[in-house]
């Protein structure tokens, strides 16, 4: 089992409660995906990390629900992550589900004294000796990338 974890994030704009009622339930990233594909600064971000813009118009084909998320993913059809644990203000943990690649990932959410959140998310997958070197280090940053991205919502508006 290869684990993979991000940095701890501060969140100076939001507190454990909000970031938890965000993450507890998939459906309240439906506004985000929406509008990621016409978002100027996204665009710019994946630009700047040599990715392709246009790729943002296949976030029309993920499907929410309060407990799953479901991505397209080339050569493996679908990846599915369902929440099968959640703790209040604390964390939520995800497993894939009808997918080749069996994974968890936590993302972990703590208070700071000085207001604000800081938080973490870690990724425990089976991968064997070959998938390791092939998406090894893609992961390792993927993960971080992933605390940077929630680390930025703006979780009092949503």
């Amino acid at each position: 089992m290869a684990k993979y974890e991000s940095e701890v994030k501060m969140v100076p704009q939001a507190t454990c409660e909000q970031i938890y009622q965000k993450l507890a339930n998939l459906e309240t990233f439906r506004p985000v995906l929406e509008s990621a594909a016409d978002n100027p600064v996204i665009k710019q971000k994946l630009q700047e990390a040599g990715q392709d813009p246009s790729q943002l118009d296949k976030l029309k084909d993920v499907q929410l629900t309060n407990d799953s998320v479901s991505i397209p993913a080339p050569m493996i059809g679908s990846l599915t992550l369902t929440i099968v644990d959640r703790e209040e203000n604390r964390c939520v943990k995800m497993e894939t589900t009808d997918s080749p690649l069996q994974a968890t990932l936590w993302i972990q959410m703590l208070p700071v004294s000085a207001g604000g959140a800081k938080i973490r998310c870690t990724l425990k997958a089976e991968l064997n000796m070959m998938m390791k070197m092939m998406i090894g280090k893609k992961l390792e940053k993927g993960i971080d990338n992933f605390a940077d991205m929630l680390a930025q919502l703006p979780y009092q508006m949503m």
